[in-house]
Parts: structure tokens; sequence; C-alpha cells
């Protein structure tokens, strides 16, 4: 399993988790917390579904929010990036996107967005297209690339 994975790894090198969560509602932090022994790994999660709470939890610039909106890589970095300055994680990974249903022409139902950050190191920022396949299931497999993304940078 990859979340097993990836608090083995972590743990082999003495490295916190944090995580910044919207659209997934702290299912990779979730994720993480289930296996027993996560607490010397896990920090903390922010799960800040609303803009207000982007701002106030994570330092997301109000001016980042206004151009770009909640689902940009740009809000993914400050999330991530906010979730290291917020907590005692050396490492952290950020979750924005539209799980649906709805959407628009320019920012569909299905796109989500991911940062991870790692202290020392540049922060990485990517869009995943999930379409239209449920809001269930663009959570799951939102959770599950941030697992994936959280392993990569372990390993």
């Amino acid at each position: 399993m990859i979340s097993e994975e990836v608090l083995e790894l972590a743990k082999a090198q003495g490295v916190m988790i944090s995580t910044a969560e919207s659209c997934t509602g702290g299912m990779v932090i979730a994720a993480l917390t289930d296996i027993a022994g996560s607490s010397s790994v896990v920090d903390r999660g922010f799960v800040t579904y609303s803009n207000a709470a982007k701002t106030d939890m994570l330092g997301v610039l109000p001016e980042t929010l206004a151009t770009h909106g909640a689902v940009s890589e740009p809000v993914a970095r400050e999330m991530a990036d906010g979730a290291l300055s917020h907590s005692a994680a050396q490492l952290s990974v950020s979750v924005t996107g539209i799980a649906g249903p709805g959407g628009s022409e320019h920012k569909p139902e299905g796109r989500v967005c991911f940062g991870l950050a790692r202290k020392g190191l540049k922060t990485f920022t990517e869009t995943r297209e999930f379409g239209s396949i449920g809001r269930a299931e663009v959570r799951r497999r939102s959770r599950d690339h941030a697992l994936v993304l959280l392993s990569r940078a372990l390993s």
C-alpha cells in the first residue's frame, strides 16, 4: 500500500510530513494516519476548503487567489509552502481542484492542481485532468496521486 511505503520512507529518512488539502477534504492525511505508528512522521494536515481558510491557515496570498483562482498551480504552490512554514514538517503536499459536479470551460470538472514542497528545494507543481468521472472518483484519484508524489519525493 502506497501509504505504508510513504511512512516507511519518511521514517527511514527522519522526515516529517504535512498536507494542505482542499477538494480532498483530508483524505490524504487520513490515508497516512490510518496506519498505526504514523505519528512518528506525520506532523499535521490542513483542510482549507474555503479561500479564507487558505489565506488564514496557510498564508496563501489574496492576490494569488484573485489572479489565478483557487484551482491553479500558483495556489497549490503557496498551499504546499504554507504547510511547511506552518508546521514542523520537512515535506508537504497540497491538493486543490474541482471534484464536481460542475466546473467551467476554463476550469473543468476533474482538474486538480498539486504542490510538493520540501525544505531547501524548489516547490514542484502540476495539474492533472481526471475528467468528469464523478466527485468520489476525482477525490480518490487525487488522494492517490498526492501519495505517489510524496513517495517519489522520498525515493
